[in-house]
């Protein structure tokens, strides 16, 4: 693959997506992983919701770890899979009190060890909390970079070990919100807009 190809690219996303994200509502680090663990299969949108009177609620790691399940799943029950992630919090806040002195891990095998967090929401705090790069590879990301012929993994950790060799190390952060917005109006996993696609003219799977 020419450089030229990823850069073009890359340089598009830039211009369309900008380089930096919102971030979700927090103050605290175990508020910024909850949020994170919150958004999987759902909108940021509807997480963004919820946020504020979650943590008005339960104001500190303890108080969620403490706190009923049935209060967890009543304070986030708009969220897709709100049963299965009022159960994950609970268990990662007991973690990080009776495990870790109320801290949360700053590294990749420590939050791996939360009940919850997986290698792309491990990634994605360590990123959006402390700008530490790493490839977040979730459905957009794998779809749209085999797409543009970055990656031929089969999975998301082979995908993104390519994505490592493939881009430049500043663009790592700032490459999973971009192709996440790319993938929900453009690139979309029903019917890619190849028409509309400010990306096409690099794009090897682009349909006539």
């Amino acid at each position: 693959m020419k450089n030229e190809h990823v850069i073009g690219v890359l340089d598009k996303l830039d211009e369309i997506y900008g380089v930096t994200k919102k971030g979700f509502y927090h103050k605290q680090p175990w508020q910024l992983l909850a949020a994170i663990m919150l958004s999987a299969q759902s909108t940021d949108k509807q997480v963004e919701e919820v946020l504020p009177q979650l943590f008005a609620r339960f104001q500190n790691a303890e108080d969620m770890a403490e706190a009923p399940l049935e209060e967890i799943e009543d304070a986030i029950r708009s969220i897709g899979l709100y049963k299965n992630k009022a159960k994950n919090l609970k268990k990662c806040c007991q973690q990080i009190v009776e495990e870790l002195g109320g801290e949360v891990p700053g590294d990749i095998d420590g939050l791996l060890c939360l009940a919850g967090v997986g290698r792309k929401t491990a990634t994605l705090f360590l990123a959006d909390l402390y700008g530490i790069p790493g490839v977040t590879v979730d459905t957009h990301v794998f779809r749209i970079s085999k797409r543009l012929g970055w990656a031929c993994g089969k999975n998301p950790a082979e995908v993104e070990l390519e994505l490592q060799k493939v881009l430049p190390k500043d663009h790592w952060n700032r490459i999973n919100f971009q192709l996440i917005y790319h993938g929900r109006t453009v690139c979309t996993a029903r019917k890619a807009k190849c028409q509309e696609c400010v990306l096409a003219e690099w794009c090897e799977k682009k349909l006539d």
